[in-house]
């Protein structure tokens, strides 16, 4: 098995030095680090999309896609003289065993709130002089939510956090009455502030309710399209556009798909 796995990993990096070469793909030779950005994020969305379906067959192919993407880059990298897979994979086992010293080491832990905490402890550590702040280090690129939770929790390690959900709750309706105000006013720069305010308590009431405030709105978003998707479906069936049809008509549409979906 391990000479399968050593082979075939050695078949996609040869693969990958061919498309580059000068006689390979026109079209790879053209990439760089920056090209290759928006599909090094679309990858690891689709690796996502294929365990939300529990579909294992297509989470496979998704992960070979992301590697892919790592060869990729490793292999531009290589030819610029600055690194190769084999340190990207040596980088990564060091980080492992330095970063777990529960595991190899002596160290002993009670829970997994003290392997974070001493996961971040290690890592400010180790990126000292380069990165000063807890916070530094996570993706600015992130989508909202998923960065203002990732956020919240490097807080949480060190012990920034709310002690218990009610007060939580409290920050919520807090924001939510403020947002309010902001509005009576009409300053449109002071609501939109406010929201962002109300996003980031929300967030925090995820957290605390072990909720993934990402994946809890995507799957919210498939909902409605499902959901819109019927009524599109239910207008084409009766040669309706749907511009056409009142609101109430829409939305008895939407009850009816609701309450076939609950059954």
């Amino acid at each position: 098995m391990e000479n399968k796995t050593d082979q075939s990993f050695h078949s996609l990096v040869e693969i990958m030095k061919k498309l580059l070469d000068p006689e390979g793909c026109p079209w790879d030779r053209e990439q760089n680090h920056k090209t290759l950005k928006p599909y090094m994020i679309e990858e690891a969305y689709e690796v996502c999309e294929a365990i939300d379906k529990n579909n294992p067959e297509e989470l496979k192919e998704e992960l070979g896609d992301v590697l892919l993407q790592v060869i990729f880059h490793s292999e531009l990298a290589r030819r610029e003289r600055q690194f190769d897979i084999l340190d990207v994979i040596k980088g990564i086992c060091d980080k492992l065993v330095s970063r777990h010293p529960h595991v190899f080491g002596s160290l002993n832990v009670k829970s997994s709130r003290e392997v974070l905490a001493n996961w971040e402890e290690i890592k400010r550590k180790e990126k000292k002089k380069k990165k000063p702040s807890i916070l530094d280090g996570v993706p600015q690129e992130m989508p909202a939510l998923a960065l203002a939770c990732r956020i919240q929790e490097r807080a949480s390690n060190v012990g920034f956090d709310w002690e218990k959900i009610d007060d939580v709750w409290k920050k919520v309706k807090e924001e939510l009455r403020e947002f309010s105000d902001a509005k009576k006013k009409g300053d449109q720069e002071k609501i939109e502030e406010e929201f962002g305010d109300l996003l980031f308590a929300l967030v925090n009431l995820s957290r605390f309710q072990n909720i993934n405030p990402e994946q809890a709105l995507r799957k919210t978003i498939r909902k409605f399209i499902d959901r819109f998707r019927y009524i599109e479906q239910k207008a084409e069936e009766q040669g309706r556009r749907l511009k056409d049809m009142s609101l109430s008509e829409m939305d008895a549409y939407w009850d009816e798909i609701k309450r076939q979906n609950k059954r």
